[in-house]
């Protein structure tokens, strides 16, 4: 029994030979499934693509927005640190300025930041596989180092400062201590002069070798400058009297004393009291005979009676 079946004939336009191509149902179901199954595997392999490539281009967004989210980051660090660079050198010149630093001699000025990246370089870092972050890498490398060299020149600053504020400080207290062992205050009374210092006739002719200061009896005697008692007692016609060694050169006398509250060896600091006023020795009423030794010479103690005078401010260094 003949197979129920399909026959095609071709027949060519010239020629004899007539070709024939016979096939049965089964030949149209394979070749109808081999058709569906190509189809559908080119379509899942179209799809598969097309998905992939969404998904690829899914990452390379998320990617780019977290690169710019890294660039702004390293772009607001970046402005940050040259923020505080700029402060540190802002606050190195104020101090150069104080002390009188002109920094290392033939040293350079550290070089300056880059400025932070524009909106627009920010975009352009996202591309170049990379490149545009080693540039940034290579701009913070820069900050990093110019940091390095404004805080090594703001920590050496800082000590030259220290130094330099110690030294100051020393040298004023070298000068307040200088100052506190020069008579430069009245001893007591209210400043009136009742005898001067040079020649006088009264109460018998002689070179008065101090100062008079009227006061009254029992008034607090207070200590010229600061010194070391060197002698607290009676002496002749002086009476009682104190003699305070300030240590450069000054010695100063108070005497006609009523009481001494001192004693010899004793330290004193300027305007300490020292004595009450008296009229004892050759004294013809209560007053306080001030005078000023200089190197073994009396010297008028009317300039030093309200301060240091200005011809020795002029002289100590």
């Amino acid at each position: 029994m003949k197979k129920a079946g399909y026959l095609i004939k071709i027949v060519p336009p010239f020629g004899y030979r007539v070709f024939r191509v016979e096939f049965t149902r089964a030949h149209l179901v394979f070749a109808a499934v081999l058709s569906l199954v190509t189809f559908g595997g080119v379509a899942g392999w179209y799809g598969f693509t097309m998905w992939h490539a969404e998904a690829r281009v899914g990452e390379l967004r998320n990617l780019t927005a977290d690169q710019g989210q890294r660039l702004q980051q390293i772009d607001a660090q970046a402005a940050q640190l040259d923020g505080e660079l700029r402060a540190i050198e802002q606050q190195n010149a104020r101090i150069r300025k104080m002390i009188g630093d002109r920094g290392k001699a033939g040293s350079a000025a550290p070089a300056a930041p880059e400025p932070a990246a524009s909106p627009d370089n920010r975009r352009s870092m996202t591309t170049a596989h990379g490149a545009d972050f080693d540039a940034v890498a290579i701009r913070m490398a820069r900050l990093r180092e110019h940091s390095a060299e404004v805080r090594g020149e703001d920590d050496r600053l800082r000590e030259v400062a220290l130094r330099v504020l110690n030294m100051r400080r020393l040298e004023e207290i070298s000068r307040a201590q200088l100052l506190a062992a020069i008579p430069s205050i009245l001893p007591a009374g209210s400043g009136d002069i009742a005898s001067g210092f040079g020649w006088r006739l009264i109460p018998w002719p002689e070179f008065h070798q101090g100062v008079d200061l009227t006061a009254d009896y029992g008034d607090q005697v207070r200590a010229g400058a600061a010194g070391t008692i060197v002698a607290a007692g009676w002496d002749g016609g002086f009476g009682l009297k104190v003699d305070i060694d300030h240590g450069n050169g000054y010695h100063t006398w108070y005497a006609h004393l009523s009481r001494i509250d001192v004693h010899q060896g004793d330290y004193v600091r300027k305007a300490q009291p020292i004595a009450l006023v008296g009229s004892t020795g050759e004294s013809t009423g209560p007053h306080l005979h001030y005078q000023i030794m200089l190197d073994g010479k009396p010297v008028n103690p009317e300039p030093y009676l309200h301060g240091v005078p200005d011809k020795v401010l002029a002289s100590l260094k």
